[in-house]
C-alpha cells in the first residue's frame, strides 16, 4: 500500500471524489434530507468549495474526508460540517494536516443513541475531533415547521415592536444573556462576559442575509420588557434566528409567545418551512416548540476548539 495523501481538492473532481468514500452515512451530513447530503460545489449548485474540502487517500481511495462552510462573503470557514472516514488514523492525520479548528457540528438522526451501529459511528467521529483538540460542547435538538402544522394561534400577551437602535437592541441582548440556559451563549459570557455575549449573537443577525426591520422587541401590556425575538433568513432557508425572554419576565411562558411571533412571521411571507434548534438541556424551549407545531426533526453534536475562538 502506498503512503497516505492528504490534499485539498480541485473544481473538476471534488464532487466525484468527496462522494466516492464507501461509508454507511449513519452520521454526519449524509443524515440529512437531499439535496443537502450530498457534497456539491458552488459551482454545481451547492454550498461547498473544494479549496476547503479535503481527503485522505490510500492507493486512489478515500478513506477520510472533511469539508468546512461559509457562507459566500466569509472569507474563513465559519463551520467544519463534513468529518466522514473508514480508517480513523487516516481522518486524525486528516484533521491535522487541514489546521482550521471552527466549530464542529455534527448532525445525528433522531434516536441515535438507540442503535447501537449509529452510536458507534456518532462516538467515533466524536473520538477522532477530540484527538486533535475539540471538546464536546452541546447536543442541539433540530427543528422544523411547515404549513402543514398550521400556525399556531397569537397568545396574544405580548406587544411587538421594532427597534432601530443596536444600542436598545444591545441590552435586550445582556438582560437575556445574564442568565442563558445557550450553551453557546454561556461560553461567551465566560470568555468576556454578557457584553461579549450580546455582541456575538448581534454580529449574528447581522451576517444572516435578511433585513434589519425584521427583529422585534417584545413588551408586557402594561410597557415593561419581555424579550426579543428575531426571525431570520440563513443561507439555509427561514428560520428562528433568536428567542430570548429577559430574566425577571421568565415563569410565564413567554418564550412561545415570541416563538409564536416569529413563526407568523415567516408564515405570512410564504415559508414553505422554518428552522429551529434548542439545546438539548433547554426542556421548556423543547415544550414550546412541540406547542407550537414544531417536530422534532434531527439531533446536533456540537463540538469545539480552544484555537477556533
Amino acid at each position: 500500500m502506498t503512503d497516505l495523501v492528504i490534499r485539498t481538492l480541485a473544481e473538476h473532481e471534488a464532487s466525484a471524489l468527496f462522494n466516492s468514500l464507501d461509508s454507511p452515512g449513519l452520521v454526519g451530513r449524509s443524515v440529512l434530507d437531499p439535496p443537502h447530503n450530498v457534497y456539491r460545489t458552488r459551482a454545481e449548485g451547492g454550498d461547498q468549495r473544494p479549496e476547503w474540502s479535503w481527503v485522505a487517500l490510500h492507493d486512489g481511495v478515500v478513506v477520510a474526508r472533511l469539508a468546512f462552510w461559509g457562507s459566500a462573503e466569509d472569507t474563513e470557514p465559519v463551520l467544519m460540517e463534513w468529518l466522514d472516514f473508514t480508517d480513523r488514523d487516516a481522518a486524525v492525520r486528516l484533521l491535522r494536516a487541514a489546521g482550521r479548528r471552527p466549530r464542529f457540528e455534527s448532525p445525528l438522526p433522531v434516536g441515535w443513541e438507540d442503535d447501537p451501529a449509529t452510536r458507534a459511528a456518532a462516538l467515533a467521529v466524536r473520538d477522532v475531533a477530540a484527538a486533535v483538540g475539540y471538546v464536546p460542547l452541546v447536543e442541539r435538538l433540530s427543528y422544523r415547521w411547515t404549513p402543514a402544522a398550521g400556525v399556531p394561534e397569537r397568545p396574544g400577551r405580548l406587544v411587538f415592536r421594532p427597534e432601530p437602535d443596536d444600542e436598545v437592541v444591545l441590552d435586550a441582548l445582556r438582560r437575556v444573556h445574564s442568565s442563558t440556559l445557550d450553551s453557546s451563549a454561556a461560553r461567551a459570557v465566560e470568555r468576556g462576559g454578557t457584553e461579549l455575549a450580546a455582541r456575538e449573537e448581534l454580529e449574528f443577525f447581522r451576517w444572516c442575509p435578511s433585513p434589519r426591520d425584521w427583529w422585534r422587541l417584545a413588551y408586557t401590556r402594561d410597557g415593561r420588557l419581555a424579550g426579543i425575538q428575531v426571525p431570520v433568513r440563513n443561507p439555509s432557508g427561514p428560520a428562528v434566528g433568536f428567542v430570548g425572554v429577559v430574566p425577571e419576565q421568565r415563569g410565564h411562558g413567554y418564550g412561545y409567545d415570541l416563538l409564536v411571533e416569529c413563526t407568523h412571521h415567516h408564515a405570512d411571507r410564504g415559508a414553505a418551512f422554518v428552522s429551529a434548534a434548542t439545546d438539548a438541556h433547554n426542556t421548556g424551549m423543547a415544550k414550546a416548540f412541540a406547542r407550537a407545531g414544531y417536530p422534532l426533526v434531527r439531533r446536533m453534536h456540537v463540538m469545539v476548539h480552544p484555537d477556533g475562538e
